[in-house]
């Protein structure tokens, strides 16, 4: 029986007899025999497909298994050791976890009651010297033994649950070992070639699934880590000033984190430390640590890291040299502690703490996590202190600034009593001189002195009272035209010796205005009174109309003029009390500095406001922007603000 010259077997056939087969029962029994053949290859096929098949729909079990339970991996393990031990025609099997160091059975199918006690009762385990799992170490190939009985020393499973043929398959990622599929038979029959591929495949497949765990996990951690950094600097943002609220978040984030059972977060005082925040403390702990405040020396984890300004990680507090505190440790009821210190410019500002009452040190990702909150927290911590040094030069500022306007306002009243009486001697002698036909330029002299020193005391004391919140605005009805009028009016002799022409525009339509009267005519006095001061042989123009906007009535005052202008630097300080454009300006002009910034509070306590616009040698135009009917209310929360 030839199948491409390759013998399959033999068809004999016999007779009793001396008689020869003729030539036609001889092409009948080769008829016969290619037959055979043709049946043979058959079934040979026909098993090959159903072994084709089983392996196809075990690989697709295990794929199905893998894609519902991307992160669970016993149900996936136990699917390719079932499908495996049953493929492969084995008693049982078991697939181990490798570490590095130590396997652990992760799954296991038809195990004898005897092997499985005696797995569990192992644990995690070093391979022995020479056995099958110690050669998958390292070789990292399959080991094959057609009968484990045989071998000088019969492993656990032969010894326990009478396997004698045995195959060990690694599985491998990046060429790194973690984990094996054993599978066993009870009878000396070696596993194929076939068999052992497909062992491989299905190891190939628990790494895939380890591999999909891995990430999965990863995934999830880092989008809990985000979850929780994000909470937490919202946190921050919305109690940017309640630091006990954003610490308690911290630490209740890092402990959950972590997988940590207590967490807190301390801050030193002196030669101690203690708790600003916590999680997870018991009362009797909470109760102790209160009445024995921790000294800052080598004998606890949080006083390490504040000694050393580095991580401190202790996995068992009980075995650890130096941590003598260990009432501590049996009270809290923790055994592994991490703690990281809250660093600033080099100085420890606090720590944050986490215990686990078992001994299981912390991985280098949560020790990461915990860094990135001591981060966060100092953040916290420093934007309490910014507030708090804030809030009291706030308060130092605003107490300065009472006792200046105390100050300015007494002075002013000391000052503008005697020189009143100055002004008003000075009237006197003039006329009596003007009489007597004498020489009144010393006289006049000294009254344009003592009125302008009168003036500016005036500055004073307003900006005192603005300042002290004691400023009143006299509100009354009066017709804008004829105020603009006024004010021109007084202006005419001063622009004349500048050589300055003055322009009105008042729309007739704007009529009355309710407003303070004599603080408005102080501040147009004072920007025409400006105009003029900074402009020669040019123009000084103000006009006023009046609109509408969001129902509501509103004048502009508007005063232009051509003189020297402003540059957008001197122009950012043009309000600020005591300030003018630069130096040389005060020495070419004079002026205190005082009339544009009265001015625009002024306008500011009648819910307007000024604006300039300006430019170097182009001139300059103010605008006064006032409600055509100022509300008290308006000017009393201006003079609250």
């Amino acid at each position: 029986m030839l199948k491409e010259n390759e013998l399959v077997g033999v068809v004999v056939i016999y007779r009793k007899e001396a008689i020869a087969f003729n030539d036609r029962q001889v092409e009948v029994v080769q008829s016969f025999a290619a037959q055979a053949v043709i049946a043979i290859e058959n079934a040979r096929l026909l098993n090959e497909l159903r072994e084709s098949l089983q392996q196809q729909t075990a690989t697709a079990d295990v794929l199905k298994i893998i894609s519902s339970s991307p992160g669970e991996l016993e149900p996936i393990f136990q699917a390719i050791l079932e499908n495996a031990t049953r493929i492969c025609e084995a008693k049982f099997g078991t697939l181990f976890r490798f570490d590095g160091s130590a396997f652990r059975v992760a799954a296991g199918v038809g195990t004898p009651p005897q092997l499985a006690e005696f797995e569990r009762r192992r644990g995690p385990f070093r391979p022995e010297l020479g056995s099958r799992l110690e050669r998958v170490v390292g070789t990292k190939q399959v080991v094959h033994i057609a009968d484990d009985a045989a071998e000088n020393v019969p492993s656990p499973p032969t010894r326990l649950a009478g396997a004698r043929s045995i195959v060990a398959v690694p599985m491998v990622k990046d060429d790194v070992l973690i984990g094996a599929i054993a599978v066993y038979r009870q009878e000396v029959r070696p596993f194929t070639d076939k068999e052992i591929a497909l062992l491989a495949n299905f190891a190939a497949q628990a790494v895939i699934a380890i591999e999909n765990a891995r990430l999965l996990g990863e995934l999830r951690e880092s989008l809990q880590q985000q979850t929780a950094t994000a909470d937490v600097l919202k946190v921050i943002s919305r109690s940017t000033f309640d630091l006990k609220a954003v610490l308690n978040t911290l630490v209740e984030s890092a402990a959950r984190l972590c997988e940590a059972e207590q967490a807190v977060i301390s801050r030193p005082k002196g030669a101690s430390y203690y708790f600003e925040a916590s999680y997870g403390l018991s009362p009797e702990f909470a109760e102790f640590v209160a009445n024995h405040p921790a000294q800052i020396d080598r004998s606890s984890g949080t006083g390490r890291a504040y000694l050393e300004r580095k991580i401190v990680h202790v996995p068992d507090v009980l075995t650890d040299p130096e941590y003598t505190y260990a009432a501590r440790g049996k009270v809290g009821g923790f055994r592994s502690l991490l703690c990281v210190p809250l660093v600033r410019e080099g100085t420890p500002i606090g720590s944050i703490g986490l215990a686990r009452s078992s001994m299981r040190p912390f991985t280098d990702r949560q020790i990461e996590l915990v860094v990135t909150f001591a981060d966060q927290a100092v953040i916290a911590i420093e934007n309490v202190r910014l507030f708090d040094e804030i809030q009291d030069k706030s308060r130092q500022l605003a107490e300065a600034s009472q006792h200046k306007s105390q100050f300015l306002a007494n002075m002013s009243h000391e000052l503008r009593t005697p020189l009143n009486a100055i002004i008003g001697v000075s009237e006197m002698l003039r006329e009596d001189a003007e009489a007597l036909k004498q020489d009144t330029e010393p006289l006049d002299r000294v009254l344009g002195a003592g009125r302008h020193l009168l003036a500016l005391i005036n500055d004073i004391l307003d900006l005192s009272k603005i300042e002290a919140g004691r400023m009143e605005l006299q509100l009354e009805t009066f017709p804008l035209a004829p105020l603009i009028a006024d004010v021109v009016k007084t202006i005419e002799p001063l622009a004349a010796k500048n050589a300055n022409q003055v322009a009105v525009k008042c729309d007739g339509a704007i009529g009355t205005l309710h407003a303070d009267q004599m603080r408005l005519r102080q501040a147009l006095l004072n920007l025409m009174s400006n105009a003029n001061k900074f402009t020669e042989r040019g123009g000084i123009a103000i006009a006023a109309r009046q609109g509408q906007e969001d129902g509501r009535d509103w004048i502009t005052v508007v005063v232009a003029d051509t003189g020297i202008g402003m540059t957008p630097e001197q122009m950012g300080k043009l309000f600020q009390e005591f300030s003018q454009a630069d130096a040389s300006t005060t020495r070419k002009y004079g002026g205190t500095g005082l009339g544009l910034a009265i001015s625009k509070r002024f306008c500011q306590m009648m819910g307007g406001d000024i604006a300039v616009e300006s430019k170097p040698g182009r001139g300059s135009t103010f605008t006064i922007r006032l409600p055509r009917i100022v509300e008290a209310k308006e000017a009393a929360v201006a003079r609250q603000g």
